[in-house]
Parts: C-alpha cells; sequence; structure tokens
C-alpha cells in the first residue's frame, strides 16, 4: 500500500493541473456560455512564453513579425511571470473579443468549429516559433526537496505545493461567486441572460472578465507546473484539458468542489496506474491512464444524466440549411475527368496532392453524414478511420482475406466503434456529444494505435499493408520501384464517385429526409413516427463506415498504418476542414479535400510562395475560424448563395 500511496502523492502534480483546468472551464462557462476546447492549446502558449522569457527572448505570435524580441539575458522570474501573466490575459481577451464575441448567438457546433479553430493556431503556433519545443524545460518554480509523510514514504513537495495552490485558487473561485457582487452577477447571468441585462450589466464584459480570468488561472499553473513536466506543444492540449473536461461535467460546469476534487482524484489515480500496470498482468498496459477520464465523462452525461446546461440566451443562428442534391451529368464528369486528368499529365508531387485530396474527400463525406445530414458532432472520425487500418492490416496479413473483402469488412468493424462511442448521442448532442467523443477518440488511439500488439514492430513503420488487387491486376500505390502509380489514384477516384453519390442518393432518400427531420427538431420527428433513437445510431453508422473507408485508403497509400496518422490532432483537422469546405453537402466535401493540408490548394499555394508551407496548417484554422464566424455554411455554401443571389437579380432585371 505505500508503494500505490506513493504513486498517488506522485499524481499530485497532474491532478492539480486537471483540477484548475476544471476551474477554469467553469469560469470561462459560467461568463459567457461557452466549453473552450483551446484553453488547453491556450495555456500552452502561456507555458513557452514564460519558457522563451526565462532564455532572454519573447516570442511574437503573428506571422510576418520577427520570430522574437531578444533581451540580454534571462529576465527573471518575477519579470518572466509577469509578462507571461499579462500574456495570457490578452490572448483571453482577443480570443473572446475575436473569436468568441461575434458567436455570441451561434449553435453549439459554430463554437466548437471555432474552438477547434483555436486549437489547430495555438499548436502551429506553437510549432513554428519553438522548433525543439518537445523538449524545453525551465528552472524549478517551487520547493522540490523531499518530505516525508511517513518513515516509508517521500515524495517531492513541488507536487504537494501545486496542489495547495489551486486548492486556494478555488477557494477563492469558490468565494467569489457566494459572496461578491460580481460573482452573483455571473452565476445569475448563467441561468438568465436577459434579466441580467435588464438589471443594467453587460453580459460583453462579463464574459470577457470570465475568459481574461480563465486565462490567468490556466497560465499560472503551467508556469509553476512547467519545471516538472517537459513541455509539448499537445500535452496540455490534450493530456490534461480532456481529464478537465470530466472533471467540470461532474461539477455540473457550475460548482468549484467537485470539479477541482475530480480533476485532483483523476490526476492521482492515472499516477497510482503505473505501478497497477507493473503489479498485474490483467491490467491493460495502453490506454487505461486515458480510457479513466473517458469512463469519468460517460457516468457525468449517462448515470447521472446531467448535460452541459444551456444559458438563458436563445440562439438565433441555426445549422447550415442542407441544399436538394442535385446529381447532373457535368456535376459527375467534370470532377472525375479533372482529377484523372491531373494523375496522368502532372509529376508525382501533384499526383500526391491529388491524392491526399481524394482521401480528404471520403473522411470529409463521414462529416457531412454525421454533421450536415444528422446535426451530430464528433471529434473521434480519424480513431474510426485509424479503427479500420489496423483491422484491414490483420485481415489482409494474418488472416489473407483478399481485396474487396478485406476494406470492406475493416470498415465494417470500424462502423461497430462508432455506433459504441455514438451511443451517447441517444441523450445528447452539441458540445457534450463533442467532449464524449473527443474522450472517445484518445481512449482508442491510446489503447488500439500505440499497442505493439494491434500496430506492430515500429521498426517496420506499422502494420503492413498489401497493395488492393483484384483478378491479379495490382493497382497499388507502389510496384516494384520506388515511383508511384498513377493507377492508385484512378482507384481512389473510384472509391470517391462511388461514395459521393451514394452521400447524394442518401439526402433524397427517405432515410436522409428522416435524418434531416430529426435534426432540425427531435421531438416533432418523434410526433410523426420516426424513430429518432434509430435514425442517430444510423448516422453514427453511415459515418463511420466512410470514415473506415478513408481509413483504408489511408492504409493502401503508405504501405503500412500507425498511429501517427490517426491521431486525436487528425480528427479535429478532419472537422475543421470538412466544415471549411462546407458541412452540408457533397459539393462541400469536394471543397473541404481541395482545401485540406497537403491537399491540392496548399500545394499550389506553396508552390507559388516558399515560405507558405510553413504556415499552412496555421492558415487553415484562421480560415475555419474566419469560416465558423462569417459564413456557417462554408465554402461551397457560400458561393452556392451568391450563386443564387446573382440569378434571382437577373430574373428580377428581366422581369423589370
Amino acid at each position: 500500500m505505500i508503494d500505490y500511496a506513493f504513486f498517488l502523492l506522485l499524481g499530485s502534480a497532474a491532478g492539480a493541473i486537471m483540477g484548475a483546468f476544471g476551474i477554469g472551464l467553469l469560469i470561462t462557462h459560467q461568463g459567457s456560455g461557452v466549453v473552450n476546447f483551446a484553453y488547453g492549446a491556450m495555456a500552452s502558449w502561456t507555458a513557452y512564453v514564460y519558457a522563451d522569457l526565462r532564455q532572454g527572448a519573447y516570442p511574437f505570435p503573428i506571422p510576418g513579425l520577427p520570430g522574437r524580441y531578444h533581451f540580454d539575458g534571462d529576465v527573471g522570474f518575477r519579470w518572466a511571470l509577469l509578462l507571461s501573466l499579462l500574456t495570457a490575459a490578452a490572448v483571453g481577451l482577443a480570443v473572446y473579443f475575436l473569436v468568441f464575441r461575434p458567436l455570441f448567438r451561434a449553435p453549439a457546433l459554430a463554437k466548437i468549429v471555432a474552438s477547434i479553430g483555436l486549437v489547430i493556431v495555438f499548436i502551429s503556433l506553437i510549432e513554428q516559433r519553438f522548433p525543439d519545443n518537445a523538449g524545453l524545460r525551465v528552472d524549478p518554480i517551487l520547493p522540490r526537496e523531499p518530505v516525508t509523510i511517513t518513515t516509508d514514504l517521500t515524495v517531492p513537495r513541488d507536487g504537494l505545493w501545486l496542489l495547495l495552490i489551486v486548492a486556494l485558487i478555488g477557494i477563492a473561485v469558490w468565494a467569489t461567486s457566494r459572496f461578491t457582487r460580481i460573482g452573483l452577477i455571473t452565476r445569475a447571468a448563467a441561468e438568465n441572460e436577459k434579466g441580467v441585462v435588464l438589471l443594467g450589466h453587460s453580459p460583453t464584459l462579463m464574459a470577457a472578465g470570465s475568459f481574461v480570468v480563465a486565462s490567468l488561472v490556466g497560465g499560472l499553473i503551467v508556469i509553476l507546473a512547467s519545471p516538472m513536466i517537459q513541455l509539448s506543444s499537445q500535452l496540455f492540449t490534450f493530456a490534461f484539458l480532456i481529464p478537465a473536461l470530466g472533471a467540470a461535467l461532474i461539477g455540473k460546469f457550475r460548482f468549484v468542489w467537485p470539479t477541482m476534487l475530480t480533476g485532483f482524484a483523476i490526476g492521482m489515480i492515472q499516477s497510482s496506474f503505473t505501478k497497477a500496470q507493473g503489479d498485474f498482468s490483467w491490467f491493460p498496459q495502453y490506454g487505461a491512464r486515458e480510457g479513466l477520464p473517458f469512463i469519468v465523462i460517460i457516468v457525468a452525461m449517462v448515470a447521472l444524466g446531467e448535460r452541459v446546461p444551456e444559458r438563458g440566451a436563445v440562439d438565433s443562428w441555426k445549422l447550415p440549411a442542407v441544399p436538394s442534391a442535385k446529381v447532373t451529368p457535368q456535376s459527375v464528369v467534370v470532377p472525375i475527368a479533372l482529377a484523372v486528368f491531373g494523375l496522368l499529365a502532372f509529376g508525382p508531387l501533384w499526383r500526391g496532392a491529388i491524392m491526399t485530396t481524394l482521401i480528404a474527400i471520403v473522411l470529409a463525406l463521414s462529416l457531412v453524414v454525421l454533421t450536415g445530414f444528422g446535426g451530430q458532432t464528433s471529434l473521434a472520425q480519424m480513431a474510426f478511420a485509424g479503427i479500420a487500418g489496423f483491422s484491414l492490416s490483420k485481415l489482409a496479413m494474418n488472416w489473407d482475406i483478399p481485396f474487396p473483402l478485406a476494406p470492406i469488412l475493416a470498415a465494417l468493424i470500424a462502423t461497430a466503434f462508432g455506433v459504441l462511442v455514438g451511443l451517447p448521442a441517444l441523450r445528447v448532442r452539441g458540445a457534450n456529444l463533442a467532449i464524449i467523443t473527443l474522450a472517445g477518440g484518445v481512449a482508442i488511439a491510446e489503447f488500439v494505435f500505440k499497442n505493439p500488439k494491434y500496430v506492430g514492430d515500429a521498426s517496420t513503420g506499422g502494420a503492413q499493408i498489401p497493395n488492393p488487387s483484384l483478378a491479379g491486376w495490382d493497382f497499388g500505390l507502389i510496384l516494384g520501384t520506388n515511383a508511384s502509380r498513377p493507377i492508385f489514384g484512378v482507384f481512389l477516384v473510384v472509391v470517391v464517385a462511388l461514395l459521393s453519390l451514394g452521400v447524394a442518393n442518401l439526402r433524397r432518400s427517405a432515410s436522409g429526409r428522416r435524418m434531416l427531420a430529426a435534426r432540425s427538431n427531435e421531438r416533432a420527428a418523434n410526433g410523426i413516427g420516426i424513430n429518432v433513437t434509430m435514425v442517430k445510431l444510423e448516422v453514427f453508422a453511415v459515418s463511420s463506415f466512410i470514415a473506415g473507408v478513408g481509413g483504408c485508403l489511408i492504409a493502401y497509400r503508405f504501405g503500412s498504418v500507425s498511429d501517427a496518422s490517426f491521431g486525436t490532432i487528425a480528427s479535429l483537422t478532419a472537422l475543421a476542414v470538412a466544415y471549411l469546405g462546407g458541412i452540408n453537402c457533397v459539393s462541400g466535401a469536394i471543397t473541404s479535400g481541395v482545401m485540406a493540408t497537403a491537399g491540392v490548394a496548399f500545394f499550389g499555394l506553396s508552390r507559388l510562395s516558399s515560405g507558405s508551407s510553413d504556415w499552412e496548417v496555421l492558415i487553415g484554422g484562421v480560415l475555419l475560424i474566419v469560416t465558423a464566424i462569417l459564413n456557417p455554411e462554408g465554402i461551397a455554401g457560400g458561393i452556392r448563395t451568391k450563386v443564387a443571389n446573382a440569378r434571382t437579380r437577373r430574373v428580377a432585371l428581366a422581369a423589370a
């Protein structure tokens, strides 16, 4: 038991970070109604700013400016802390007024997408401004001398100090919300925003203040914790944020004590899993730590029957309208002809960009069905794609199941996982469902994609995949030489064309109409005899199957499959690109593929400007945020609206 007590106390620093992040998420939601999925990424930037200041420099986040301003040397702890916290406050203020204030009355999906855009932006900024970000460390801040609890139990005291500091912050936040005027007003705004307006208070100022305070809390804790944890661009972004979301859900995004204590418990129990993995052969060696927050979130969402509370404001924005699916010979033949021409006429680099675009179209189609037709949200699409990819390796390499049966079975396995992760959609949606799928996707990635039992020997590049072949005709990407073959691209074109026609026909079918009815109003759909439960499961099944097909195509393209292609960032990027192009129609999915990272548009841009490729991920994140704010229908929807308006004006002028 002493050993387990040691590991529990050793996890105090991680628990403190999770508890602090949970408090920050609670503050943000109470003040603005936003579940900020970018909270960890914003805190990460603050940690790197502090680390850079201790090395005598200050990083500029805006592309085009010099990378950093250099001081004479280490500015010292006090100045570094002050400048870092001022940066955190400025980031919080800028994020609110530039991103979430324009989305004040937007539906949950638009806010989720904007948060994802911010995650992409901040991670890209860190990777660009700190190329060696994975190995960055700073000098100790809190006392680190060991403290003796009992004669047999000695632990470092810095984690305990951090736990105490977070507890004091929690007490201060609780006391402020309970006994001060601003706290009472904020709590009242969370219940009835209109009433607070009538009392003469500004919801905008309260929301901005909540972002600043939350950013300061997160920034302070990551700075104090940075000497204990080796910084990386994704550490605070996901490893600590997802447990914090679970803690905030336990606290119903309202109560400080359950939120903080749940965060403490998750971090400390996760640490004890390290000991359990060594003591018990039956204990999972992969995914147990990441699976715990997922279980906590499921309990909070399903067993307790709780959901993220809605605010008193009435949403005036609706989900993007789904246009009718018009399939004409021109709409089918022209894109296919252009893709095949590009594959045959251009060199291998352009050919690779076209292949990337085609695979991205498949992944975007899965989100068109899920979000565009079904109104559901998933941050785990690439996890389902990865399940299919790894399953394909087992089916084809171990069991000698031939093409095309192997990829179909692999996609069906992904379908089963998608339905399981989507079961909570029967009770929740919007931000609630996004939290569940994000945690589920991370758990799948850690349990499956990093497990050598499924991945294979890392030295071989991952789980191997044979070329697709039918009747002795091999149409894989590589055959005998290192040169890529256009025939594989033609194979991708055929798959994309079939799936696009299938999704278009689904939109026009009775099943598609039931999906749209349930998306629009679940109660009304139930009233006219639609089984909403079955419709939601159907949406997740079809979407996961298409994502599984996309995972198989990725596996065929690289000849192997590894966790690098199917991580959490990949899932967020997939949703981001799909929303950017247009989440509600097949033409939007095609536009998304063209705009995908390393796709045709970005490759062409990189050829025109040698430095643009360094910032293409950040540009994509910014474009996503702008699209969520200005044009919820995406690029394809915006073009379609302008064409329709121009046609209407011409008709009106002709009639006049």
